[in-house]
């Protein structure tokens, strides 16, 4: 079992910054690939950026790119994500996500096998 626990959301004003956090424990093979995604009102679930852990390659949704920044800690076990230059259409609540395998599918909401509970953020404009 994999346990992820996400902070940091909140509100904020548009051109802001955040950081969130995604405290892991369990099983670490398990946590070889750690996402984040997020889930509008009234939208499905949509992936914003991921991280290897063997290869430390990122990947982004295009509406991010540039602006948002996947890190990670492993001696902490914390993923981070960094979010600058936020916009209100950034408005949702982020989710962690691991998964043991290393897939060209990253994007790919099935292939992640632990969620965290989610955290809120909310830009104002």
């Amino acid at each position: 079992q994999v346990q992820l626990v996400e902070s940091g959301g909140g509100l904020v004003q548009a051109g802001g910054s955040l950081r969130l956090s995604c405290a892991a424990s369990g099983r670490i093979f398990s946590r070889n690939t750690m996402a984040w995604f997020r889930q509008a009102p009234g939208e499905e679930r949509r992936f914003v950026a991921a991280i290897v852990k063997s290869t430390g390659n990122t990947y982004y949704a295009d509406s991010v790119k540039g602006r948002f920044t996947i890190s990670r800690d492993n001696a902490k076990n914390t993923v981070y994500l960094r979010m600058n230059s936020l916009q209100p259409e950034d408005t949702a609540v982020y989710y962690c996500a691991s998964t043991p395998y290393v897939s060209a599918s990253y994007a790919y909401e099935p292939l992640y096998e632990y969620w965290g509970q989610g955290t809120q953020v909310t830009v104002s404009s």
